[in-house]
């Protein structure tokens, strides 16, 4: 069970020492994986950015997805999920969330583009891992940038999540802390749990900024 956000960073960061000062970069998922990855990077002394990937909620239930498309279109459809779907419907929503994926690159990350990765230690990092589309779809946008190892860390995930993100997208290294038997949401191992805005987002990376300037 974590605290928040910043006790499940912290934690997470601990597990992740090994990569301590080997210009390593890390990428949060927006919006509640920069308050976990800001720990992460501060513990590493790691540059970071964020990586925008979307879920694609269906219209009717929009807590829930079909799957994710990530900044550079990379698309992952769950089709058992997706089957009552209209092509034309599905379509429709992944053209919503890269509107939406616009946005976060120009308010979240200035409009600038990701970091380099050629040849570099990058960790993907997100708040928790539910159906494990949206981190996919963020393997697959990192993975055509030639990072010299990838590895996937989250404070939450199902133990089925977790084997399918290090065999179905060979990832170097998947950490993920806890893997509840029975997952109901991420949600469930956070005593203080919220929706990260904006704002928030935006004061921690200037937060990083200053303290990376300065380092």
């Amino acid at each position: 069970m974590f605290a928040d956000r910043t006790d499940a960073g912290k934690q997470l960061a601990k597990k992740l020492e090994k990569y301590q000062h080997q210009d390593t970069l890390i990428l949060a998922i927006p919006r509640g994986g920069v308050p976990v990855a800001i720990e992460i990077a501060k513990h590493l002394y790691a540059e970071l950015s964020m990586i925008i990937a979307r879920k694609l909620p269906f219209p009717f239930n929009p807590e829930s997805g079909f799957g994710a498309v990530a900044e550079d279109g990379s698309t992952i459809i769950l089709h058992s999920a997706a089957a009552n779907l209209s092509q034309e419907r599905v379509d429709l929503i992944i053209e919503d969330q890269k509107r939406e994926i616009t946005r976060r690159i120009k308010i979240l990350r200035s409009g600038n583009p990701l970091p380099n990765m050629q040849g570099r230690m990058v960790i993907l990092v997100d708040d928790g891992i539910a159906m494990g589309s949206t981190m996919r779809a963020a393997i697959k946008t990192c993975k055509k940038h030639n990072p010299g190892k990838l590895i996937v860390a989250s404070p939450v995930g199902s133990p089925e999540v977790a084997r399918a993100l290090q065999f179905k997208d060979a990832v170097d290294e998947t950490i993920i802390l806890e893997k509840p038997k029975f997952f109901r949401s991420v949600s469930q191992v956070y005593e203080h749990w919220h929706d990260v805005a904006d704002h928030e987002v935006l004061a921690i990376m200037n937060q990083w900024h200053r303290s990376y300037a300065d380092s």
